[in-house]
């Protein structure tokens, strides 16, 4: 541990002892008492696991998350998006985490507003609810209305939360970087780098600034829809820690029966739902990443009135879209690789598909390509005779993530996610409508990528681009090249090269050529009895071999620890 670290250790000795006894509770800290430093282990607890539980390690593994709490919860709902790395199964086990969290006294929910806002809460709102209409792991909601007599809520965070979860994530990272240098099972999964990632949205998502301003940019981007809202947050009633958005009301999209007796055509709700995030993904690229049936409503068309700049009345029902925390973004680049890949595994284009996914992923050094490319053909030769209304897109992707993941291709996290946004959103969808196809909603968007790839317009943006760049080379490449020649010809041309974290492969390759050479000598004193001896045996020989094997054992017990063989 470096010296640097051990104030946060201390102050977080408690909480990193539960954590490691809940997890060695539930078997799942068996790599801690092999492989990591006495330290840790004197952490843990006793494995109380009987040999009769029939849980599986991915269910033990969401039963300790929700007992670990809030922080851990959220890091097995963003585990949930990674198919790619966790796997399927653990994947569609971590999904169903939800966080118990109990409302906070309504004293202390006063006290965040007031302190946040600087201003008493009568002061605020006309009238504010005490009672939380719904308590989340980081916040809670309140109905309240405003002077001008908008009707809001008004979410508030949980009060100590933030410390909380900053104190979990230090653990968290803890525990990631022992997981990467101690376990080559867990190795694969790529502990630290999952945390850091996980650290940046969960740090983001303690912040309502950005939720505000994320919906500000989804309303603006729908000004012109009255088929689609999202609430208007009240803006002098917002900071980090309080966000004030209009109270909308309706029926969520996970209420198939009351949706049936108000009269809605649910094939148009499900066209309208899944239009709109399609929308969102494939011309914003900035999409709302987490479309759960509770954060979809449907509201009448008269709720399309003020709201709107626009004059045009919705025609149908109106779908008014909650809780925009969790976003995702996307480049041109991305989103045009995106496309081509959905629309090579609609059309069965297996070379394409494999192309863009190794284009798009992180390779290992030993990757196979034509494996890779066969897998997939083989894959979507069963959707062959599917015709593109009945084609079972989320199916195809989670095959395809399953061969992403066997080939141990990294997908960047944002692939990952948008991956899983189109998954949830087919299944979503086909709650309301199971004839619906999200394949044929998004074939006109890959053709749309075809065209606007050879468009006359983007050609010419590329040649002006490339051009650019010969153009900054031409320009330094004579003097670069000048400098080369005249330091080659005065003897000045060095090539430096760095070695990297070659020092334990070094150290351990002269302790075992040294362990190789005592051996064979003392070997040889045995061999020729070198006085003095003892029954028959050199006794330089006999010690000079015990102490070869002490060390031979030292080297191969340092491999065995760092679970380096290869």
């Amino acid at each position: 541990m470096e010296v640097s670290e051990i104030p946060q250790f201390v102050r977080n000795a408690g909480r990193f002892r539960e954590v490691v006894a809940i997890l060695t509770k539930h078997g799942l800290a068996d790599w801690l008492s092999t492989s990591s430093p006495n330290w840790v282990q004197r952490f843990r607890g006793k494995d109380e696991r009987p040999d009769r539980w029939e849980l599986t390690t991915e269910q033990r593994l969401r039963v300790a998350f929700t007992e670990l709490g809030t922080t851990f919860i959220k890091l097995g709902q963003v585990l949930s998006t990674r198919p790619d790395l966790v796997g399927s199964v653990l994947a569609e086990e971590l999904s169903e985490l939800r966080a118990n969290t109990p409302a906070d006294k309504p004293e202390l929910v006063r006290a965040m507003i007031e302190s946040e806002l600087g201003s008493p809460v009568e002061e605020l709102f006309a009238t504010f609810e005490s009672t939380a209409m719904a308590s989340a792991s980081i916040g809670q909601v309140h109905r309240a209305t405003t002077h001008s007599g908008r009707h809001v809520v008004v979410k508030v965070q949980h009060a100590g939360i933030e410390k909380h979860i900053i104190n979990d994530l230090e653990i968290m990272c803890k525990l990631a970087e022992l997981a990467e240098n101690h376990s080559a099972n867990l190795r694969r999964y790529r502990p630290v780098k999952t945390t850091r990632e996980f650290r940046k949205t969960l740090m983001r998502e303690l912040d309502f600034n950005r939720e505000q301003r994320n919906m500000v940019r989804f309303r603006r981007n729908f000004d012109d829809d009255p088929g689609i809202v999202f609430p208007e947050p009240h803006l002098e009633l917002c900071s980090r820690r309080v966000l004030t958005m209009d109270l909308f009301e309706g029926i969520s999209i996970s209420d198939k029966k009351q949706l049936e007796s108000s009269g809605y055509d649910l094939e148009v709700v499900a066209r309208r739902g899944a239009n709109l995030f399609l929308e969102m993904i494939f011309r914003d690229g900035f999409y709302h990443a987490d479309p759960h049936p509770g954060n979809l409503l449907v509201m009448g068309s008269e709720f399309c009135g003020s709201d709107k700049k626009s004059t045009t009345s919705a025609e149908g029902p109106v779908i008014g879209v909650l809780d925009c925390g969790m976003v995702g973004q996307i480049d041109d680049v991305l989103r045009e690789d995106l496309e081509l890949a959905l629309y090579a595994a609609i059309n069965q284009d297996a070379d394409h598909m494999s192309e863009i996914v190794a284009r798009l992923g992180e390779v290992p050094a030993d990757f196979d390509e034509a494996g890779l490319r066969n897998d997939i053909q083989e894959f979507l030769a069963e959707y062959t005779n599917q015709t593109l209304d009945k084609f079972d897109l989320s199916g195809c992707l989670n095959g395809i993530i399953d061969i992403i993941r066997s080939h141990q291709i990294y997908l960047p996290a944002k692939v990952a996610m948008l991956l899983k946004v189109l998954i949830m959103l087919e299944g979503t969808a086909q709650q309301l409508n199971a004839r619906f196809s999200l394949a044929e909603m998004i074939e006109p968007y890959g053709e749309i990528a075809i065209r606007r790839r050879y468009s006359p317009r983007r050609l010419f943006a590329q040649m002006k681009s490339r051009f650019q760049d010969w153009d900054r080379l031409a320009a330094i490449l004579p003097k670069d090249l000048a400098d080369i020649l005249h330091n080659i010809k005065r003897g000045k041309f060095d090539v430096h090269l760095e070695h990297r974290n070659l020092e334990p492969v070094v150290n351990r390759l002269v302790l075992g050529i040294l362990t190789a050479a005592l051996f064979i000598g003392s070997a040889s004193l045995c061999s020729y009895e070198v006085p003095p001896v003892y029954r028959g045996f050199s006794v330089p020989g006999c010690l000079g071999s015990a102490v070869s094997l002490a060390m031979g054992w030292s080297i191969t017990r340092a491999i065995h620890r760092s679970g380096r063989f290869k």
